[in-house]
């Protein structure tokens, strides 16, 4: 039951009737207490509008046509009129009142000869008095105007009223009457609208339920009407939809947390092996310096020949180490964003030729055959030097990982332009074995080598394809690796130059 009353519906259709009824108590009030007044006002003003009017007419206007004139004014406020001149009645317009009016002693009307109240008295100033009679002989009730016109004539105007308490008490009745009606049809409305103005609140409500439940499947329905509730649904709708949207991207982040988190776990490892694979890099180097230093100083070895060896394996794990201290810094500040790109017009056929070149001699003692078909220049707008280092990287890696398939070791550059960004796509392809679905994304990692047997002449150090993600994603441009039929795809773009 209390629930009931704490409806939105209920609560409006009680609203309406208690406005109605207390519109009607109003209208009772003020009917009881100021209808009497406002009739005796009502008919006061008539009757002295009526006196001004005759006043101004009575010597502007044939016998004939004021006594036409005072027939239609009588007539119209249901008004008897009598003029006098003396003792002389010179207009009259009902015979009963003329023949009576000397009947009745108090119609001399001088205030020294009132019989009535003071109550009584309605309207009083020099020329013109107001009051309230009563004919004897019938016992009606009058108004009575009487006064002196201009020319000196004397007027008077009865006016009969009826008996305003009564008509007080009908007009209430009649109120009550119109009350129920009001009622009757007000509940009816009410009804209709309440229906009309909670409706849509209750789906409101039904969908503002059904978002607390994260279901926002519902919307609004819009009813062109631009009030408040349609307003109110369009702000509920675009709230769903952002609410969708952010819980789905709150999904999406929730996902990718738990990812990292996992990820978190696989870095400590992956943190683990990168010290591991620094320390065995850095290690086998510095044990053969060390050892060949000691045979040097040892004198080990007394020929020429053999000391000169030794310097040259000194030499070149020198360089070794050099080189892979140079990368790892170049790798960290690119990927800390510490390096900046100077982008010049270069033609990128020609850059892919010279690595080639320089290459030749290796190619020519692992039997590797280089296809590459590109003699028009194509001109590209970047950093040469660290395309030169994307290039080369695939290159060799391309060289490291090459196999014979259908009698030959085979490396293929091609360049494809794509009109819908104006860029070029380079991919290198090299023969051989695909690399297997968990491999395709961790060879970009840093020290990961497919090969875990770690090689020295074979393996690589494992930042060279790092260098490639870390020069890309500074650029943005796309880059990755494809299996294709009988070999590996790795592939880049890079912006074209206006010509």
């Amino acid at each position: 039951m209390k629930k009931m009353f704490q409806s939105v519906r209920i609560k409006l259709f009680l609203t309406l009737c208690i406005v109605i009824l207390m519109m009607i108590a109003f209208l009772v009030i003020i009917n009881s207490s100021v209808l009497e007044s406002f009739y005796y006002y009502s008919k006061k003003n008539a009757s002295l509008e009526a006196f001004y009017y005759i006043n101004q007419t009575i010597d502007n206007s044939e016998v004939e046509d004021f006594s036409l004139e005072l027939e239609k004014l009588s007539l119209t406020n249901n008004f008897d009129i009598i003029i006098k001149k003396g003792e002389e009645q010179l207009y009259a317009t009902n015979k009963d009142f003329s023949e009576n009016f000397g009947q009745i002693p108090e119609v001399k009307y001088n205030v020294e000869y009132n019989v009535f109240s003071k109550e009584d008295i309605m309207y009083s100033d020099q020329n013109v008095s107001i009051r309230k009679i009563q004919d004897k002989k019938n016992g009606l009730n009058f108004i009575l105007l009487s006064g002196t016109l201009d020319n000196g004539d004397e007027i008077f105007i009865r006016m009969p009223i009826t008996l305003i308490k009564e008509s007080v008490e009908i007009s209430n009745k009649f109120l009550y009457l119109i009350a129920v009606m009001a009622m009757v049809l007000g509940a009816i409305a009410i009804t209709w609208i309440t229906e009309k103005f909670t409706k849509p609140i209750e789906e409101l409500n039904d969908i503002a339920n059904k978002m607390a439940k994260l279901d926002f499947t519902k919307k609004y329905r819009i009813h062109d009407n631009n009030d408040e509730i349609d307003e109110l649904g369009k702000s509920i709708n675009t709230m769903s939809i952002k609410l969708e949207d952010t819980i789905q991207q709150l999904k999406r982040n929730n996902l990718e947390l738990e990812r990292d988190i996992e990820e978190k776990s696989k870095i400590d490892e992956m943190r683990k092996q990168f010290i591991s694979d620094v320390s065995h890099e850095l290690k086998t180097p510095i044990a053969l310096i060390q050892g060949y230093s000691e045979g040097l100083i040892e004198n080990v070895n007394s020929d020429e020949e053999s000391r000169k060896f030794y310097a040259d394996v000194i030499l070149d794990e020198v360089g070794k180490m050099d080189q892979l201290v140079k990368k790892l810094l170049e790798l960290m500040k690119l990927e800390y964003g510490e390096r900046e790109f100077h982008d010049t017009k270069f033609d990128m056929v020609e850059l892919i030729q010279e690595i080639i070149r320089n290459s030749k001699v290796v190619l020519e003692e692992q039997n590797i055959k280089v296809e590459f078909r590109e003699k028009e220049p194509i001109y590209v707008l970047a950093d040469d030097f660290y395309m030169e280092q994307v290039v080369r990287n695939y290159f060799t890696n391309a060289i490291k990982n090459v196999k014979t398939v259908k009698g030959q070791k085979k490396i293929k550059f091609s360049i494809t332009k794509k009109k819908e960004n104006d860029t070029i796509k380079i991919a290198v392809f090299n023969s051989g074995e695909p690399i297997s679905e968990e491999n395709l994304n961790r060879i970009w990692t840093r020290f990961y080598k497919v090969d875990q047997s770690r090689n020295r002449q074979e393996g690589g150090t494992g930042i060279g394809l790092a260098l490639v993600k870390a020069i890309m994603n500074q650029y943005g441009n796309a880059f990755g690796v494809l299996n294709k039929k009988d070999g590996v795809e790795f592939y880049f773009e890079v912006k074209m130059a206006e010509k």
